[in-house]
């Protein structure tokens, strides 16, 4: 589960309150605390939205959920470097 964090309206969102898309976007844990490798992803029901924290209109890599929980799995058993 991800946590909920700032809202916002997807810009496929047709502007009449009609088809409105929004999501939250919660900032990775592992991003640093000076504005650099900021990862940020949203849960968006079916997929999961994953973007670079600094540029917020900029491009974000959807996949479905599945494939996510899959490679979170990985990851955490994965040895940390």
């Amino acid at each position: 589960m991800i946590p909920a964090g700032p809202w916002f309206k997807s810009s496929y969102s047709d502007g009449t309150g009609n088809e409105c898309v929004e999501a939250a976007w919660f900032k990775s844990s592992y991003s640093d605390g000076t504005g650099n490798n900021c990862v940020e992803v949203a849960d968006l029901a079916t997929h999961i939205g994953i973007r670079d924290s600094k540029v917020k209109d900029g491009p974000a890599l959807h996949i479905p959920t599945a494939a996510w929980s899959s490679f979170v799995t990985f990851a955490a058993r994965a040895p940390r470097l």
